[in-house]
């Protein structure tokens, strides 16, 4: 997924003004339920804030909180074509904007940033204010999985980003390879012994540089070995209104678990159609 969060694929500005909260329930869910989203003093729709949007996903003021933020189509696909964008929406799109701002750092996967294009995160003068009260830099930090690191440095991601960029990988990667992400500017993080990275490893490395507010944007292999290594602590999953058939991924990839983790709800929202949702380990 491309950060694109203020500009809709037809390039006019998304409002929230439809948007439904269905849980927690609240003395204002019946309003809502009645007539519309969320409405002011005069009872007519309004725009949620960005402060708003940030108060609803904020992270638990404690340790180390991993977060994923997937979108998934009614019948189970995490993408259409090889891209996640013809599932999304424009409202997922400021939420997905919104989730990067609020975070320290963007996990994702190698196949995802050569698929998805990715470029580095960028600064949000809306969130500069917050961003700076909490500590943060002026962005997150993108930080790439990648045994191989078979990776083009010359992208914006490696070659312009705001923050450094990090590449997490494990202690026998390539030599070769690690000098020419550590020539591109890259920083290597080494989470693993092997040519690959260890899940539990890698979030204590992003703790130990200070990165404790975690996203991954996925893909659906990095997720599901997240899980696997029971290191996800919360996913915030849009469920698209669209059937696509084929035999797209989901959104968590890899060999199955031996118990289904059991999660539970912590909001729901809804927009035309689309639901928001946020699930925490217990």
């Amino acid at each position: 997924m491309v950060e694109d969060d203020t500009v809709t694929h037809a390039k006019r500005r998304v409002t929230l003004h439809d948007m439904r909260r269905l849980f927690p329930v609240t003395d204002e869910t019946p309003a809502q339920a009645s007539g519309g989203g969320e409405r002011d003093a005069a009872g007519a729709d309004r725009e949620w804030s960005l402060a708003e949007l940030a108060a609803a996903y904020a992270y638990p003021a404690q340790r180390p909180w991993l977060r994923g933020n997937m979108v998934s189509s009614l019948d189970g696909a995490a993408q259409h074509d090889g891209h996640s964008q013809p599932i999304s929406s424009a409202t997922d799109m400021r939420i997905f904007g919104t989730l990067r701002a609020l975070a320290d750092v963007v996990v994702v996967g190698a196949e995802t940033v050569r698929q998805e294009g990715y470029r580095p995160a960028r600064a949000r003068a809306e969130f500069a204010a917050a961003r700076k009260a909490a500590g943060q830099g002026p962005a997150p930090a993108i930080a790439v999985v990648t045994a191989s690191l078979d990776l083009d440095f010359s992208l914006p991601l490696f070659a312009s980003p705001l923050v450094p960029t990090l590449i997490l990988t494990g202690a026998a990667a390539a030599p070769g390879k690690v000098a020419a992400a550590e020539k591109a500017g890259a920083r290597v993080v080494v989470a693993g012994e092997g040519m690959g990275v260890d899940p539990e490893r890698a979030v204590r490395a992003l703790a130990g540089l200070g990165h404790h507010r975690l996203l991954t944007e996925g893909g659906p292999r990095l997720l599901g070995q997240l899980i696997a290594a029971e290191v996800l602590d919360e996913l915030c999953l849009t469920l698209s209104p669209t059937l696509t058939a084929g035999s797209a991924q989901r959104v968590a990839g890899g060999p199955s678990v031996a118990v289904p983790r059991r999660f539970e709800l912590v909001s729901l929202l809804e927009e035309d159609g689309f639901l928001f949702g946020r699930y925490r380990r217990p």
